[in-house]
């Protein structure tokens, strides 16, 4: 018999906009909790606007925002932020990324907010944390990445500092604040309390520095742009073959000498160049010369079969037309179809994660329209037909139909 989804019976109000905390609350939402959103008239999320398009329906937003309900509420109305307040006080997780003390400027401090709900969850994502002389500073992922020293090491010395392909620091701080809030539920259980989870794109991106950081804090090594080279290991990067590149990693002595003997080197395994991985990556210069110089003999499809037959991890480097059309995506069910209200057929990334529940994908609820759900989630809340209504007509809230 399947379980339920583990986060069945926990409703989230989403508060946030843009990327992070929406993408916080698609994984909680991901999991089985109740999602709603609550977006500010008249336009909603800001990311609403953000290109490209999918006829009038931004991708940026799509992205970011499945299993969830929306409801399009004014934040510049005294009953708008009344109605907000008391839904506040009757879900278990509260998701924002507004700047430092905005939340409390609403009335909704963790003081307030805990006043009404002692087992609230306020899961808060800024740019540069709530304490500090850059709290203020406005929070965008590249500034973040160049900030926390990710844009340094990423490219090579040609291209100088580059920033990762994706909004990186927004998607991990999301992905951080989502294990906070797991956690503090399982803590729940135990005190009967809730609690504030927090995190930025500064402390999720230096969480993330792993041994790039570690060989500063240890050695006192400042990183450097390396380019499509593993920064310690060598051979270990891309290689050029007959029709184009392909990654190879041969990260053990035993890879290497494998390696080596494949592609008709066994010589360099002896060589004092290349006998420790210290001395490899000393002389990687001259490594990869040698090694492409046999690779450019054959195609990448028969170099990666072969390397893979002998334990040597290997790849081409698709690009995203590539990435979607191997055999192995499809069977792993990453990418999920299903009807949008106006889009039709649409298909998304899935959830990564497979446990019950999440066996046959993780899509329930395809990304709402503005104020979709604004009656339904009113009337769930207990709100009357007539009070909402009324406030439907005074243009407090505004109901979108999905069709």
């Amino acid at each position: 018999m399947t379980q339920p989804l583990p986060l069945a019976g926990i409703k989230v109000l989403d508060l946030s906009r843009a990327l992070s905390g929406p993408f916080c609350a698609m994984i909680l939402g991901d999991l089985g909790a109740e999602v709603i959103k609550v977006e500010p008239l008249p336009g909603g999320d800001m990311v609403r606007e953000w290109g490209p398009f999918a006829g009038d329906t931004s991708v940026y937003y799509l992205s970011g925002n499945r299993n969830k309900k929306s409801v399009a509420l004014s934040f510049r109305n005294a009953e708008g932020m009344r109605i907000l307040r008391e839904m506040a006080g009757k879900v278990d997780v509260v998701v924002e990324n507004f700047r430092p003390g905005v939340m409390d400027q609403m009335g909704m401090s963790l003081a307030d907010l805990h006043a009404g709900n002692p087992g609230l969850i306020v899961a808060s994502i800024t740019g540069f944390g709530s304490v500090g002389p850059k709290s203020s500073w406005p929070g965008f992922d590249q500034v973040a990445q160049g900030f926390a020293g990710f844009m340094s090491f990423t490219g090579n010395a040609e291209s100088g500092p580059q920033r990762v392909g994706v909004a990186i620091g927004d998607l991990t701080s999301g992905m951080w604040t989502a294990m906070g809030v797991l956690a503090a539920v399982i803590q729940r259980h135990a005190s009967g309390r809730g609690q504030q989870v927090e995190t930025s794109l500064l402390a999720s991106l230096m969480g993330l520095l792993s041994v790039q950081g570690q060989r500063y804090l240890s050695l006192g090594e400042v990183a450097r742009p390396s380019g499509n080279v593993h920064p310690v290991i060598a051979p270990y990067g891309v290689f050029e073959a007959k029709d184009g590149p392909l990654t190879v990693g041969a990260a053990t002595q035993d890879q290497w000498v494998k390696l080596a003997r494949l592609v008709g080197l066994e010589h360099l395994a002896s060589d004092p160049r290349f006998l420790s991985n210290a001395d490899r990556v000393q002389h990687r210069t001259e490594l990869k010369a040698l090694l492409e110089e046999r690779l450019g003999q054959r195609d990448r499809a028969s170099w990666t079969t072969e390397m893979v037959g002998i334990g040597i991890p290997a790849g081409p480097i698709n690009d995203i037309a590539d990435a979607f059309a191997e055999p192995q995506v499809e069977a792993l069910g990453l990418v999920e179809t299903f009807a949008h209200p106006t889009l039709g057929t649409m298909r998304q990334v899935g959830n990564p994660v497979r446990m019950d529940g999440l066996r046959d994908g993780s899509v329930r609820l395809p990304p709402p329209l503005l104020g979709q759900h604004t009656q339904e989630v009113l009337a769930d809340f207990g709100y009357s037909p007539g009070q909402i209504r009324q406030w439907l007509e005074a243009g407090v809230v505004m109901q979108q139909d999905g069709h």
